[in-house]
């Protein structure tokens, strides 16, 4: 195990820290998942926040913003009346699958734990 002193574990608790920032919270990993799930589809806001069931309005605005920010998702407004916006994941946004699949694989895991 390496001390917490140690320069490559603040390295590690930094990079940890960023990704939890960026990735951390209730929904941005479920939406993250969600367009991965869709990316044949033309994925608007509104079926999105119908699909993603429990997330408010405002709560979808702000998770897309901070992932269109950190390059993950990508944000096409469609020149149609009315407007429809749609959204994406880029390619760089696919690089956080691997991070959701293995959060799923603990997830089914522990409630196999948790629940017998």
């Amino acid at each position: 195990m390496i001390p917490p002193e140690d320069p490559a574990c603040l390295v590690k608790l930094r990079a940890l820290r960023d990704g939890l920032e960026i990735l951390g919270g209730k929904w941005k990993l479920l939406i993250v998942q969600y367009l991965a799930n869709r990316q044949e589809q033309t994925n608007h806001f509104k079926k999105m926040q119908r699909e993603l069931e429990g997330i408010s309005a405002k709560m979808l605005t702000k998770e897309l913003r901070d992932l269109e920010v950190n390059k993950i998702v990508k944000r096409t407004v469609m020149d149609t009346r009315p407007v429809v916006v749609a959204y994406a994941l880029t390619s760089y946004g696919r690089s956080v699958l691997p991070v959701a699949d293995v959060l799923i694989a603990w997830g089914m895991n522990h409630r196999k734990e948790i629940l017998g």
